[in-house]
């Protein structure tokens, strides 16, 4: 989604000087003193017929955050501690008491053969479902086709560590018996989200430490991801843009710059869990809203694609402090229908005002339309390959800031863990999870004065696993 223009790097916006005063920071420099005269003409549109308009860009809000890691320790970081901030001991000792629990309950079912493997089980202790997560971080490391082969003892194809570390029939029992919460408990009309249940608490542990261990720079992103899943499931979508077509879909917010997610909402449906107080809004507005609700107030700008980009988001943001851009479609509610109808040839373009939100509609190889809280209709010349062409300033910056859910999404899939045979959902879920975990965990060594390399950092982490 953020491929649709060519890239270039460009500098921040900043307001012009120039005959500047207090009363810059309002919507329009031209209204009347009454405050409802003026309130009615923020809510009109207003063409703009010049890329050369006098009119200056709409003041940024005030960034009031700073960015930061928060981590007891300070200086360069541990990576195995970098990692254990998002599964602590809270969440290792959970996820070690619900998987005893579930052994105990498959064992004393009748579901079970008499002299099945699976009733070869002893309980498993913290340590060891450690040393299991480090052997599935090293799997998407080195990469086989079959699972048993990591244990064969086949000159060719062996890797003598995994035998070492674990015995397989030990590593397929724990991956069997892998659990994350009580079924015997589940309660369908009082659980936030049922068709999460067996993942919830997983879920909401690492949305919390995602987001309270940093505090993202200024330029967000806003995308779905998909988890490549085709089993029987009732919320599987399919995205064709998607490297994985078939999945299961997450909302992302992260930072633009490094790809860190910082909170993520998983999609199954019309009863996905999304904040009560934006109800009746639409959907995609919803998303955007709840993503960012910790952060509004506090000057961020946020990137979007069509599929959330509205008028009416912009607006909800805006009053809520919160800067966005992004594309749009020329469709969407409350956009002008004299925009709408607009022909343009290639390199024309046409726009309009209203209040702090810009619209603009492009033609470049094809018609694009875009919406921004920040932006007025500047072009800037940009080279590449030795050829000079001239595009409008947010299609630029839009280029700069909408990958941070694509920058996650790629290095995710270098060394991916999760397997493509597997039945239980939220198995693969947990094993997505604990790959953006790891993800998380980089980003975080890195801001903090690392050197290694995602590839560096995956094999020492997995060591300094092995080794405690």
């Amino acid at each position: 989604m953020s491929d649709m223009f060519d890239s270039s790097d460009s500098e921040d916006l900043s307001v012009s000087d120039s005959g500047s005063s207090s009363e810059d920071n309002e919507l329009f420099s031209d209204i009347d003193e009454d405050p409802t005269a003026a309130l009615l003409d923020a809510r009109i549109w207003c063409p703009i017929h010049s890329c050369q308009d006098p009119r200056p860009p709409p003041p940024r809000f005030p960034f009031t955050a700073s960015p930061a890691v928060h981590l007891e320790k300070d200086g360069t970081l541990g990576i195995l501690y970098c990692f254990e901030s998002f599964f602590d001991e809270y969440l290792i000792n959970l996820i070690t008491e619900q998987t005893n629990l579930y052994a105990d309950q498959c064992i004393q079912s009748s579901f079970l053969k008499k002299f099945s493997r699976a009733k070869d089980w002893h309980p498993v202790k913290p340590g060891e479902i450690r040393v299991f997560f480090g052997l599935i971080i090293l799997q998407g490391i080195v990469s086989k086709p079959v699972e048993e082969w990591y244990w064969s003892k086949k000159q060719a194809i062996a890797t003598p560590f995994f035998a070492q570390v674990m015995s397989y029939q030990r590593f397929v029992l724990i991956k069997r018996y892998l659990h994350f919460s009580d079924n015997s408990v589940f309660d369908r009309d009082t659980h936030p989200n049922p068709k999460l249940n067996k993942i919830w608490p997983v879920i909401v542990q690492l949305n919390k430490k995602f987001s309270s261990l940093l505090t993202p720079e200024r330029d967000l992103s806003i995308d779905e991801s998909l988890m490549l899943y085709k089993g029987r499931l009732g919320w599987i979508q399919y995205i064709p843009l998607k490297r994985s077509r078939f999945g299961v879909k997450t909302f992302m917010l992260c930072e633009s710059k490094t790809g860190y997610i910082w909170s993520f909402i998983i999609y199954t449906g019309k009863g996905s869990a999304l904040n009560e107080e934006y109800k009746g809004l639409p959907k995609s507005s919803q998303i955007v809203l709840a993503l960012m609700k910790p952060l509004l107030g506090k000057g961020y700008c946020v990137t979007t694609d069509n599929y959330y980009t509205s008028p009416e988001l912009a607006d909800l943001l805006t009053s809520k402090g919160t800067d966005t851009y992004g594309t749009l479609r020329i469709t969407r509610k409350e956009v002008p229908n004299d925009l709408r109808q607009k022909k343009l040839k290639k390199g024309e373009f046409a726009a309009c005002q209203r209040g702090k939100v810009m619209v603009m509609k492009w033609h470049d190889k094809k018609v694009v339309s875009l919406l921004s809280t920040v932006h007025n209709t500047e072009f800037v010349d940009l080279e590449k390959r030795g050829k000079v062409s001239r595009k409008p300033k947010l299609v630029v910056e839009y280029n700069h800031t909408m990958g941070g859910v694509d920058r996650a999404d790629q290095h995710l899939t270098n060394y991916p863990i999760i397997r493509k045979r597997g039945k239980k959902y939220y198995k693969k879920m947990f094993f997505h999870l604990l790959d953006q975990a790891t993800w998380n965990s980089f980003v975080l060594y890195k801001k903090s004065g690392g050197t290694k390399s995602n590839l560096d950092f995956r094999m020492e982490l997995v060591e300094n696993i092995i080794e405690r």
